[in-house]
């Protein structure tokens, strides 16, 4: 603050005394080496005769041109009091140093200072430049990382932007719909990531260049669909994804670049008719379908993708057709590209089944969390006996074509969001809606094709007079054993009579399961079958009489009484309502008296904490660097759903490699719920008691109590260094060479700058080759992008996933003990 003061002092002072701006232009020559021709060191008389600088008729500098002039040196701040410059031309030097704020030339409307090897830009660089038409500020990748800050909304006549090798990192900012005169966006070759900002569908924009980021955006591209006017689209070497959206409004197109990216479907038939197009790039992407069929006169390279044949003049198999129809109602999804691949859907295609003429009779889309609609396209596959479409985020109706199929055997949309009406359909078909779909309209035809209502009703008063009864035995248990206890035990139990009657209304199955069993299957809870002990008790290993394998977390009665249930509560809460292949699955629960249990499913290869940090001790093999990616890319697949994905947003609190644990084939689940809080609809953030572990909290989180997303978003970004270090976010062993060095994150984001370093600190066990280190250093710069000090400035967990997926998708692990 005191230098910004210092700062206004002087430029009042050269404002008052200078007015005739020589002072400043004397500033400016002694600053530039060498010095331009004709211009003075000593003193400015006559600075309007000077190469490069035009002044208006009252001696005011309105331009200074000094394009390639070979200069090095520095800009000095004084170059803010020449009020009166509409023209700063200074491109194609060897210029150092920090740039001075502008903020006083209200009338500068071009400003080059591009091809240079400035070292900082102020955060207020744009604030003031309101009359401000051209800035380039490429080709300056000597900047310290610098984020696009809302403020250039103030240069509301901006037409052409480039920013291009100029270490910008971050997202873009939603601003465009205050830049309505802009016409050319040049943002390659930075470090930028997220998504496209909405408010990018600026009819006005004709040149966007975004490709060449160094972890790159992601998300879909559909807003370019409105950007009507449209020229030149650069946007290879991404993570964007999806399909490619409709270009029948972009009639000017002429060069699209959109290839290594993940783009998925089908090539739009309103690209190959656009009559302006020039040069179209679509190679090493995931597309699907036939090979597009260009004019003759575009330049076309679509290689590297997965089309269903090689020859343009030849189109799909009609089941393939299909399927990818049904894929295209669900959004493409990338999984779909990786496995679905030639001519064949009867070739090792994933989810689906055929008979041994090459008809598919079963698709089993069943718990994958896809998105989108239920395609009328299934209609097609004339023999299709069983369809699950169960435990997914399908919207819409059912559609009635589906009725048409004579074969159908099972169709089950249970716990999906579905509305509208159920078709009718024929009695030999099993039709499961139930549970989730809350909307959907029950047809009585097809009720009555199913079972009686007579038998309906009779089953339904059997269940209500079985509800009641154990309800009732339920409650005399607990009355009977409060007798003897204390006012606070009193209490306590009856929270515990509340929450069990809330817990049974759960609709997936999670059941309660007596305490007889839980002993029985522990061993009576003996210490051989103890895999952990934690802050609300300790988790035994138990098998039940049909084989399964558990693990119970028994909540002591000291625990439960203070921090414990609140844990159990939120744990069950959050459990009952989820289902991920990347998170945990509770089995059931038991209350008895002052202990409650949590029943899950058993994880055989402990947590990542133990294959990271005491693999030597327990006798593991380490973790290579393909398990140690695939692990990521689960954690953060559990995430993201967790964040965007699940009917309510949920913020874990505590995500750490104690709380990841591992499958035989060593795929990563995320467990521990105790401190998950839910995100109401409508908010971003909320207020709560700081809980969690030091070393992964978020700096915000822990200053303030506020908690958003990003707090998880943090965790998961030293638990990535950790990954590559093999250190732990906390490491004691460094405290005597300062905190800096204890604490992970600190330490890696502010010593780790360069990737010589960082491969100095990699875990000594990775012992990467070439390529592998590559991919290492992406996953750093991710973790430092993740660890950012401004929430705003980390990605979001989807974003996450689809920088990881590429990294981990060919990595496919396999039972622990055998190599890769």
């Amino acid at each position: 603050m005191a230098w910004k003061a210092i700062n206004i002092f002087f430029l009042l002072f050269y404002s008052a005394a200078a007015i005739d701006d020589s002072a400043a232009m004397l500033k400016l020559a002694n600053a530039l080496h060498p010095t331009p021709l004709s211009w003075s060191t000593k003193n400015a008389t006559g600075y309007c005769r000077w190469d490069g600088v035009q002044c208006d008729n009252n001696d005011r500098v309105i331009i200074i041109y000094l394009d390639r002039k070979n200069l090095s040196g520095t800009l000095p701040f004084e170059i803010s009091t020449l009020t009166k410059l509409e023209h700063l031309s200074l491109q194609h030097n060897k210029l150092s140093g920090s740039l001075p704020s502008l903020a006083n030339l209200t009338l500068l409307r071009v400003l080059f200072i591009g091809d240079n090897k400035f070292t900082s830009i102020p955060h207020d660089f744009f604030e003031g430049l309101v009359r401000l038409q051209t800035f380039d500020i490429s080709f300056n990748a000597d900047l310290a990382p610098w984020f696009l800050s809302s403020t250039i909304t103030q240069c509301g006549r901006l037409v052409y932007f480039d920013a291009g090798s100029a270490n910008i990192m971050g997202t873009i900012p939603d601003i465009f719909a205050s830049l309505p005169s802009l016409r050319s966006l040049y943002l390659s070759d930075n470090n930028l990531t997220g998504t496209l900002p909405a408010s990018l569908a600026n009819p006005g924009i004709e040149f966007l260049h975004l490709n060449n980021q160094k972890i790159g955006l992601s998300g879909t591209i559909h807003v370019l669909s409105s950007m009507t006017r449209l020229r030149s689209v650069f946007l290879q070497n991404n993570q964007f994804a999806g399909p490619i959206p409709d270009f029948s409004k972009c009639q000017n197109l002429a060069k699209l670049k959109l290839s290594d990216n993940l783009f998925t479907g089908i090539v739009p038939t309103s690209l190959v008719l656009l009559t302006n197009l020039k040069a179209v790039i679509l190679s090493n992407n995931k597309l699907q379908g036939p090979v597009p069929e260009f004019r003759t006169n575009v330049q076309a390279n679509f290689s590297g993708n997965n089309f269903c044949v090689k020859d343009a003049h030849v189109g799909c198999d009609q089941q393939v057709t299909t399927m990818l129809e049904v894929a295209s109602a669900l959004g493409y999804p990338l999984t779909f590209s990786d496995s679905w691949q030639g001519n064949n859907a009867c070739k090792n295609w994933s989810y689906i089944t055929c008979n041994e003429h090459d008809w598919i009779i079963a698709v089993n889309f069943g718990k994958q969390n896809f998105t989108g609609t239920l395609s009328s396209s299934f209609a097609n596959l004339t023999r299709l006996r069983n369809l699950y479409l169960n435990d997914n985020n399908l919207t819409a109706s059912i559609p009635e074509s589906l009725t048409k199929l004579t074969q159908l055997e099972v169709l089950d949309v249970s716990n999906n969001n579905l509305t509208g009406k159920i078709p009718v359909f024929g009695a030999s078909v099993k039709l499961i809606t139930t549970p989730g779909n809350s909307l959907l309209e029950s047809n009585h035809a097809s009720t009555e094709n199913k079972v009686s209502p007579s038998l309906i009703a009779g089953l339904l008063v059997g269940i209500v007079i079985f509800i009641a009864l154990l309800l009732f035995l339920i409650f005399k248990f607990r009355v009977n054993k409060r007798l003897g206890r204390s006012r606070s035990a009193n209490v306590h139990a009856e929270w515990i009579v509340h929450n069990e009657a809330g817990y049974h209304t759960s609709n997936i199955g999670n059941v309660v399961i007596p305490i007889e069993v839980l002993q029985q299957v522990t061993d009576n809870f003996n210490e051989n079958n103890i895999l952990g002990v934690g802050g609300f008790g300790v988790v035994y290993k138990g098998e039940l009489h049909d084989g399964t394998k558990i693990a119970v977390k028994r909540m002591e009665t000291t625990a439960m009484v203070t921090k414990g249930m609140n844990g159990f509560e939120a744990e069950v809460a959050v459990l009952t309502k989820i289902r991920h292949r990347h998170l945990v699955s509770l089995l059931g629960y038991c209350i008895n008296g002052d202990e409650a249990f949590l029943v899950y499913e058993y994880m055989p290869q402990g947590t990542l904490a133990e294959h990271l940090f005491e693999w030597r001790e327990r006798g593991y093999s380490s973790l290579n660097w393909k398990q140690r990616a695939t692990i990521a890319l689960n954690v953060a697949q559990g995430v993201e759903y967790l964040h965007n994905l699940a009917q309510q947003s949920f913020i874990h609190r505590d995500l750490k490699p104690s709380n990841i644990l591992l499958g035989d084939d060593m795929r990563a689940k995320v467990g521990d719920f105790g401190l998950v809080r839910n995100v109401p609809v409508g908010k971003y953030s909320l207020e709560t008691r700081v809980a969690g572990t030091f070393g992964y909290l978020a700096p915000e989180y822990a200053a303030t109590g506020r908690v958003t997303t990003k707090v998880d978003v943090y965790a998961f970004g030293v638990i990535l260094m950790e990954m590559i270090t093999g250190r732990k976010a906390l490491d004691h062993t460094m405290e005597d060479k300062g905190w800096m060095f204890m604490h992970l994150a600190t330490w890696f984001r502010e010593d780790l700058i360069c990737r010589k370093k960082i491969s100095k600190a990699i875990d000594e066990a990775l012992n990467p080759d070439k390529d592998t280190l590559a991919t290492i250093y992406r996953v750093a710069e991710l973790a430092v992008q993740c660890t950012c000090p401004e929430p705003r400035q980390r990605p979001d967990m989807g974003m996450v996933v689809n920088i990881l997926a590429p990294l981990a998708q060919e990595w496919k692990p396999v039972a622990a003990g055998q190599e890769y």
